[in-house]
Order: structure tokens, then sequence, then C-alpha cells
């Protein structure tokens, strides 16, 4: 999903232990520090970890980060415990490479991510990335970005771009994963044509009527999987959490909803819709974080 001296902001921390009485959990150390994007699938993952965590007695802090680099660079650095949303093998490669031996992969929880370039289906002339050297008038030149560290931008300036001829007619426009849905809703609001920078997952396919382009030069790569990474020694400060996340999956159907649960909320109902959500799928979340905490399960029914 750049320079590793971008700015970061912090997020305020969430509260720790917000299911009152809840027992010291059976990691000795038990402070977490998770890193994240604000990325659909992330901001899911990460609130969905900092409820289940809280409840279950660990302290919790959260921190944005605007630039994907700066945070494996944190995370290297031991500034970061953890980030749940690391591609692999190809959007995060690079960092991996340069800060992989500082760090653990505690395995992959989802296995069908997808870089996308897509537009509204009601665009109906453009259908594969080759259609938009002759089109691009129509998007005013523009494809609408996200952050300029994420890799899918890297993949759309470095690859797209040059692969299908692009260079001249339209340029990939710096914004935030925020802000692009913004724009893509606004379009489709006003049925614009748009084309912006997406993946799989993301709310969006679920709100939308959206078409992804074909890209048969394959520069947005292929098919990857979703890792939680940590810094390194984690697993020796936390055995029991790094042996939850290492088994942690789930599909398409629960992280939409997820997603699109936290997104309808907005900042002030997170918590209650992310509590709500746990509370609808107790099975699943006994499943995937029940050897956790035994104060878990009296927090989710």
């Amino acid at each position: 999903m750049a320079g590793l001296v971008a700015a970061l902001t912090t997020a305020a921390l969430v509260a720790a232990g917000c299911g009152s009485g809840a027992d010291t959990p059976v990691d000795e150390a038990h402070t977490v520090e998770i890193g994240y994007i604000d990325w659909a699938e992330d901001t899911a993952l990460t609130a969905l970890f900092d409820q289940q965590l809280s409840d279950s007695g660990y302290q919790v802090e959260t921190t944005r980060f605007d630039d994907v680099g700066a945070l494996f660079a944190a995370m290297a650095d031991g500034k970061i415990d953890m980030f749940l949303d690391t591609w692999l093998p190809l959007t995060h490669q690079k960092y991996w490479d340069e800060y992989g031996d500082r760090l653990e992969d505690l395995g992959v929880w989802y296995d069908n991510a997808n870089l996308e370039l897509a537009v509204p289906s009601y665009v109906t002339d453009v259908h594969s990335i080759a259609d938009l050297k002759d089109h691009a008038g129509e998007f005013g030149g523009v494809i609408t970005g996200i952050e300029a560290g994420a890799g899918i931008m890297d993949r759309t300036e470095h690859h797209v771009i040059p692969d299908y001829g692009l260079g001249g007619v339209m340029r990939v426009e710096e914004s935030s994963a925020e802000q692009m849905a913004a724009d893509l809703g606004a379009a489709i609001a006003e049925r614009r044509p748009i084309v912006v920078t997406l993946w799989h997952p993301h709310w969006a396919y679920s709100r939308y009527d959206l078409k992804d382009l074909k890209d048969p030069k394959g520069s947005l790569g292929s098919t990857e999987n979703l890792h939680i990474t940590a810094r390194a020694g984690f697993s020796d400060d936390h055995p029991n959490l790094a042996t939850v996340a290492s088994g942690f999956t789930i599909d398409d159907e629960r992280l939409q909803s997820l997603e699109a649960a936290i997104n309808a909320a907005g900042a002030d109902g997170e918590d209650a819709a992310v509590r709500q959500w746990r509370a609808d799928n107790a099975d699943y979340i006994r499943q995937e974080f029940g050897t956790l905490h035994q104060s878990d399960q009296r927090h989710i029914n």
C-alpha cells in the first residue's frame, strides 16, 4: 500500500481494559502497540484486535501512520509491536527486503488480496487499463489515488503508467484512502466518470456497483496474501498472542461486514459498531480468539 521519514499521526490511545474486570492476560508483557494505515481492511482489523485485546486485559495503543514505509521502520526499530496488514509477496516486498531481518511474520490471515484500478459500472466504454489511453479526457486525465507511500501507488506510477503508455495523458493523483473513498462516493452520486486505485478487500465493493479494469499486462501484480507481522522478539514477549495471531483468518463476507459496520458508524460510533459486530459473530470470535484468555468470553455473550 515512499519516504521512510513521512510524518505519522498518533491516534488517541484506546482505553485499555474496556471490559471491566478482565484478568491479567497470560502473557507477562501485556502492553501491545499496533501501527496501522487508514486502509479499509487495516482499520477494521486493528479496531477488532484493539477491542478484543483490551477486553482480554491487555493495554493497547494504536498509532496511525501516513506512510507504510515509516510504519515498517518503526516496527523494525521496536517502536511498534505489530502491523496487521503486510501485503506479500509483491506490494510490501521492498520493505520486507529492507527490514525483514528485524521482523517476524506471524502468518497469513487473508489469501485473496488484489490491487486494482476500478471504475463505476456505469462507465461502459472502459473495461481495461488499456482503454484509459483513448478515454483519458473522461477522467480529466486523473487516476484518483491514495497515500504516496502505498504499494498500489508505486505500482500504478512506475508500472501501469509506462506499461500502458499513459504517460502524458494520465497521472496518479496523491490523496488518502479516506479521501479516495469520499471522491468515489461523490462521483457515483453524480454519475460522473472516475477511476480510482482500489483493492480487494475493501468495503466499497459491497456499497457500490464497481468494475475492476482488466490488467492484461499484469502491471498491478497477481493475488497476494495479507500477513500479520511484528517486531523481532514479539513471540518471546507475547507467546499466547503470537499463537492466536498466527492462526487468525477471516473470510470475505465477515471482513466486508466488519468494514461496512465501521464505515457506517463513523469515528464516534466505531467502538460500539465493533462491539456489536463481535456479539453478532460470537461463535467466530470464540473460534479465533478463544485461547487468548478465558476472560474474553464474558465480553462477547
